[in-house]
């Protein structure tokens, strides 16, 4: 593919892709940069640290056997919207789940233990029935998966980037070590959860497509590393240093990256758990560094002596305001920031396919389409600049 495209392999900055071994030996075997996509990893995670689990499991199935009884009958639905009506609540229909997607098993269980579903089993029949226990237990599931699912929906965002996945995991980790009056009964819960969490991302404070990312993404800087803040730095500037000197020297270290994309206007998002927990730890002192010789040091130096932006803010605006300030550093960060970290806005893209082929324009070419699947892409990034 690169061949087709006339891409060479070193202006390729980094290949997402999935967790899949044969994923990462095709990366390997070509010699191209990875990364794993972010909210493949969380729905791993999720699966090996709590929804594997017998019991949750147990409960899981009945649940599905609930919504299925349901989903295949007009008249089941229609007496739940009755009994709805009568309890003056919206109308809503439960949520069947994809086994390979953990937030749809959030969003049925969430759907399973409103209080129209306790009324419903006293004036009618199901195929089968939750206990006691089980009810409790999913009710104690949804709350411990709710941080996962804001965060899943962030990073699965237009404008997520790779230097997201540091301060997410930093965040998670924080929420699954804080003790709350409502742990009782769950902290094996959390436990295994949080036991997960690290294994899963066991490495990404020691890859530099992240922590680089995260040092030039302004609102989080150094703040979000657990102990390798030092490292990073220091790696950091030994980067910054190549590149001025390679610039000093005119030759080029490695090929031009694609410039990149459009800044994004940020969305106004409300306050939440993760919210909070990102603006403590972002008002938190970074760690020290060791000092280092002067030259593009001292532009990294006076970049994180500033406090970080607010976390609504957009990291391509903050470097397309500062790119005067910090030069060397922007021409970095221009790199970084580029990377996405999941792969959920491209297949976005790809569903995006049926929307403009359909069987009244099942004539158009494959040109025509491409052309019209970019526009309809770029268009409204165009315009929001």
């Amino acid at each position: 593919m690169l061949q087709t495209w006339g891409i060479p392999k070193t202006s390729v900055h980094v290949v997402l892709r999935d967790n899949a071994k044969n994923m990462i030996k095709a990366m390997n075997d070509a010699g191209l940069p990875s990364l794993p996509c972010v909210a493949h990893t969380l729905q791993l995670a999720v699966h090996e640290g709590l929804l594997a689990q017998r019991s949750i499991a147990d409960a899981i199935a009945v649940g599905r056997k609930i919504v299925g009884h349901f989903k295949h009958s007009a008249l089941t639905y229609s007496r739940l919207e009755d009994i709805q009506g009568q309890l003056n609540q919206p109308i809503k229909r439960l949520q069947q789940d994809v086994q390979t997607c953990w937030n749809s098993t959030y969003y049925m269980l969430q759907s399973l233990i409103e209080r129209v579903l306790g009324v419903y089993v006293s004036e009618h029949e199901l195929p089968d029935y939750l206990t006691a226990h089980q009810w409790a237990l999913m009710e104690k599931t949804v709350a411990i998966l709710a941080p996962f699912e804001e965060l899943t929906k962030k990073v699965s965002s237009y404008d997520a980037l790779a230097s997201d996945v540091i301060p997410a995991v930093t965040v998670l980790v924080r929420l699954l070590n804080r003790e709350t009056d409502e742990d009782h009964g769950v902290k094996t819960m959390k436990a295994t959860l949080l036991a997960a969490v690290k294994k899963r991302f066991s490495d990404v404070e020691t890859n530099p497509l992240y922590f680089i990312s995260t040092i030039l993404d302004p609102r989080y800087k150094d703040r979000f590393f657990s102990n390798t803040a030092p490292e990073a730095k220091l790696h950091l500037k030994q980067e910054l240093q190549m590149m001025s000197r390679a610039e000093a020297e005119g030759s080029q270290a490695e090929a031009a990256e694609p410039p990149a994309k459009l800044f994004l206007k940020a969305q106004a998002s409300t306050s939440s758990s993760l919210d909070t927990v990102f603006e403590e730890i972002a008002k938190e002192q970074p760690q020290a560094a060791q000092p280092l010789a002067a030259g593009a040091a001292i532009e990294l130096d006076t970049y994180l002596g500033e406090a970080p932006s607010p976390h609504e803010d957009s990291p391509l605006k903050y470097w397309g305001v500062n790119k005067i300030r910090f030069p060397t550093l922007a021409k970095m960060a221009q790199k970084y920031l580029s990377a996405p970290c999941s792969r959920v806005e491209s297949e976005r893209l790809f569903s995006s396919v049926s929307h403009i082929i359909d069987e009244n324009r099942n004539r158009l070419t494959a040109d025509n389409a491409e052309k019209l699947l970019f526009l309809k892409k770029n268009l409204p990034l165009t315009f929001s600049k």
